[in-house]
């Protein structure tokens, strides 16, 4: 896939979480997020055992493959495949992604985290598909996100790469437009459509400044 093929994809990913998303499922906000124009979702659940990640991944791929959108599973590089994932999302504590790129088929998709440009660079040059980059503002939804870099951070990594860097940390309906006026190729949310009574609507209207981008 084309790192332009791929920016279009990832102009939002929806980051998946069981308390947030309860009383529903996440594989019903996922659908109805899907339904309405994201397409990429990441499958986040650390505290879910194997066996359940894999069943919930099977059944988030009828979704995705009803749209042409892709998954990625977060950290578990072994579930990814055994469902047949699109990709795999790792952080600095898993497997360095040369590794993953070493052993894994070469349309496998990986994305990694950074808020640091050479970092950023370092890990494009390892095979590294795309960038998270945060925290651009801060966020409950995941304590040890680290310091806050603003999008002036986020479009110093997003310059320093060929490959597509997406803001992710605290990103919400009326921050996605800030966002919109950086390079970054998109956004990644978890709880802005996690716990929304519409997720329909937000997602819509999270996207709306990245088309109002396009079309420029």
């Amino acid at each position: 896939m084309t790192s332009a093929a791929l920016s279009d994809r990832l102009k939002l990913i929806v980051i998946t979480d069981p308390e947030l998303a309860y009383p529903r499922t996440v594989v019903e906000v996922a659908r109805d997020a899907l339904r309405a124009g994201a397409r990429a979702i990441q499958l986040r659940d650390r505290s879910g055992a194997c066996a359940e990640l894999f069943t919930t991944a099977r059944a988030l791929l009828e979704h995705t493959h009803e749209v042409g959108a892709l998954l990625f599973i977060n950290d578990r590089v072994d579930v990814a495949l055994a469902v047949g994932a699109d990709g795999v999302h790792v952080g600095p504590d898993d497997i360095p992604v040369g590794a993953i790129r070493a052993s894994v088929p070469s349309d496998f998709l990986i994305g990694t985290s950074t808020d640091d440009p050479s970092h950023a660079h370092m890990l494009a040059s390892a095979g590294a598909d795309y960038i998270g980059c945060g925290t651009v503002y801060e966020t409950s939804s995941k304590p040890d996100a680290g310091c806050v870099i603003g999008p002036h951070g986020l479009e110093r990594v997003a310059t320093s790469v060929e490959i597509p860097v997406i803001g992710i940390g605290g990103i919400s309906v009326e921050r996605s437009a800030e966002v919109a006026s950086t390079s970054a190729a998109g956004i990644a949310v978890m709880g802005a459509v996690m716990s929304a009574e519409d997720v329909g609507a937000t997602v819509s209207r999270l996207l709306a400044p990245w088309v109002r981008t396009e079309n420029r």
